[in-house]
């Protein structure tokens, strides 16, 4: 038995969701900033070449295991790893070429839980498509494992949302992404090593001890927007700018300039639409704002998860005792320079 293995990292976003959502970027283009951090998605292969061709999952993060059976059309969406189940059904061939009819185990894990913001589970779709492109032998391209990962997750499960996640944890780094209707263009920042550790050292990623359900804010989002609503056009039109705004504050240095541009995105973020924050989010950052941080936002569609606050470090120990004493919890993390990776990891026991 061969054992693979493939992890992608998760991401930060610092401006410009909910422009990667369409059909806003198809209409009038959209832009993102973001990074990746050291925490990730992992996907472990086990493949047994006994021709029976099936497959059974193991979420280590929900103590759940599936079992597929060879005939693909059994295969259902029950509210049991419907992630997986439409991964599988896009990546493992429907009539499998006898090189392919081996019998797959998989194991996956996470550094952090789907609803936090995090773009985890997008991740964790980049991490399956890496571990089959190694088991297939595919020479797919960065671009093409982001689009099958959107395509896995958007237009097969249904899932509502953007692509800045599955290019995010593809690619790696800091990225400043255009997204378009007919391509999306990732650009790598050449980030100065004094400022990506002057950067490190000012933000704050924290826990809100809350959970959301993205589908339904994006929802509402890609509805005002269809229906011509002006807050949320203009909003989406300011906050793509200020992604543009935020990158060039990045490279000059100027990390002031960035952290009050992150203050500004999250006020134009709250008008896409009801639902992004809540009384509990709004009172958790304006106390970390009235203890030092210069700015911050939640890192996913709205609603909880992880609040990303920018910080002079002068009163970073401030605002990590008013996290704590809103019920929060600051998380350790650093930047990842590397997107997906995959390897062979030896033979299974």
């Amino acid at each position: 038995m061969t054992l693979l293995r493939a992890k992608a990292p998760l991401r930060v976003s610092f401006a410009g969701g909910g422009t990667d959502v369409s059909p806003y970027p198809e209409e009038r283009g959209g832009a993102v900033l973001n990074c990746t951090i050291d925490k990730y998605a992992y996907a472990s292969l086990i493949i047994e070449p006994d021709g029976r061709s099936r497959t059974k999952v193991h979420s280590l993060d929900y103590s759940l295991s599936v079992d597929y059976p060879g005939d693909r059309q059994a295969w259902a969406y029950d509210g049991k790893l419907d992630l997986v189940t439409a991964a599988l059904k896009v990546l493992r061939p429907g009539q499998p070429r006898k090189e392919h009819s081996d019998s797959l185990e998989l194991y996956l894990h996470t550094d952090a839980p789907p609803g936090t913001g995090l773009g985890s589970s997008s991740t964790m779709c980049v991490a399956l498509v890496g571990v089959f492109q190694h088991y297939l032998r595919e020479w797919w391209s960065n671009y093409d494992i982001a689009e099958l990962a959107y395509r896995i997750e958007r237009e097969e499960l249904g899932v509502r949302g953007g692509r800045q996640d599955q290019y995010a944890a593809t690619f790696g780094g800091f990225n400043f992404m255009e997204f378009g209707r007919e391509r999306t263009i990732v650009h790598p920042l050449r980030v100065p090593a004094p400022v990506l550790n002057e950067l490190a050292y000012r933000m704050l990623l924290c826990y809100t001890g809350t959970s959301h359900f993205s589908n339904d804010i994006i929802q509402r989002q890609q509805a005002g927007y269809t229906a011509g609503r002006k807050e949320t056009v203009d909003a989406l039109d300011a906050t793509k700018q200020l992604a543009i705004d935020m990158k060039n504050a990045l490279l000059r240095g100027d990390l002031d300039t960035m952290g009050a541009l992150l203050d500004e995105g999250w006020q134009l973020k709250k008008r896409f639409t009801e639902g992004i924050s809540n009384e509990l989010i709004d009172a958790f950052y304006d106390r970390a704002r009235a203890a030092g941080a210069q700015g911050g936002k939640l890192v996913g569609a709205g609603g909880g998860g992880y609040l990303l606050l920018f910080c002079d470090p002068r009163r970073r120990a401030d605002v990590q005792r008013a996290v704590q004493a809103s019920g929060g919890r600051v998380v350790d993390f650093g930047l990842e320079p590397n997107g997906l990776q995959t390897w062979a990891a030896g033979k299974a026991e």
